[in-house]
């Protein structure tokens, strides 16, 4: 086995091509999944953009790193090595997942133009954001690669050593499932749906507050709001901006930024 810091995968004794571990790179994403998201709602729930922003820079330095130096090198990837270390390898071949990294950076940049840079926020952001969170989700949770099937769309050679050898691989007829199982999805889904509206047309859900802590059991009715600073200035850093509006967040927005 050889090593050096500018390295794209490692080259084994046994393989034709240099090799990473799936093990590791799947663990990675599943961490920039998680870390993904919460700055993603953190903007989508609260209009704080911040994190974010802060997501962005690592997520390039990340891919930075992983194509341009060695993915043993990369943050993501040496937390998410560490993590499956007691975990027997699964190697498959680096140079479509150097393709599909390579689509990462180019979100990242998109996004870090977008979002870091110009300071604009709007649907493309969104899109950009999403489709992000649904690469990672998919080769965290299932091992789908949809760079790599990319990959083997638009590049002449064919991928080697896929993930749970898909390249070599083909499915028997009901791998998948049976109707039975649809059936029961189906049902599934539909009695969900009914839960859904029960519960919307339930009470609401309130804090409860021990009996000590006031007196008596009685819900203790919540703090009236302060009303919005009524000075020039301060009217002016409370303006509620588009987006917030847009998404129907002009609340969360004000008590985000402490003008309630």
């Amino acid at each position: 086995m050889t090593s050096r810091i500018f390295e794209f995968g490692q080259t084994l004794p046994g393989y034709d091509v240099p090799v990473l571990n799936e093990r590791a790179v799947r663990a990675s994403a599943g961490i920039l999944f998680f870390v993904a998201m919460v700055t993603f709602m953190q903007a989508l729930l609260l209009g704080n953009f911040k994190p974010t922003q802060v997501f962005v820079v690592a997520f390039l330095i990340e891919f930075g790193i992983r194509l341009f130096v060695n993915p043993r090198w990369a943050p993501a990837m040496i937390v998410g090595q560490w993590a499956v270390r007691g975990q027997m390898p699964e190697y498959v071949g680096a140079p479509q997942k150097r393709f599909a990294w390579s689509i990462g950076l180019a979100l990242g940049l998109s996004m870090f133009y977008l979002i870091v840079v110009q300071g604009v926020i709007g649907p493309i952001n969104m899109l950009v954001c999403g489709t992000c969170l649904l690469l990672l989700f998919l080769e965290s949770a299932f091992g789908i690669c949809v760079g790599c099937k990319l990959h083997d769309l638009l590049r002449p050679e064919k991928a080697q050593l896929c993930p749970g050898g898909a390249c070599a691989y083909t499915p028997p007829a009901g791998a998948g499932g049976q109707w039975g199982h649809l059936a029961l999805l189906v049902v599934f889904a539909l009695v969900m749906v009914g839960v859904g509206r029960w519960v919307s047309h339930g009470p609401d859900v309130r804090g409860m507050h021990h009996p000590s802590m006031h007196g008596q059991g009685t819900v203790q009715p919540a703090l009236q709001p302060e009303q919005a600073p009524a000075s020039g200035a301060d009217a002016e850093r409370c303006k509620v901006p588009e987006f917030a509006k847009a998404m129907g967040h002009e609340t969360i927005w004000k008590q985000h930024n402490g003008c309630l």
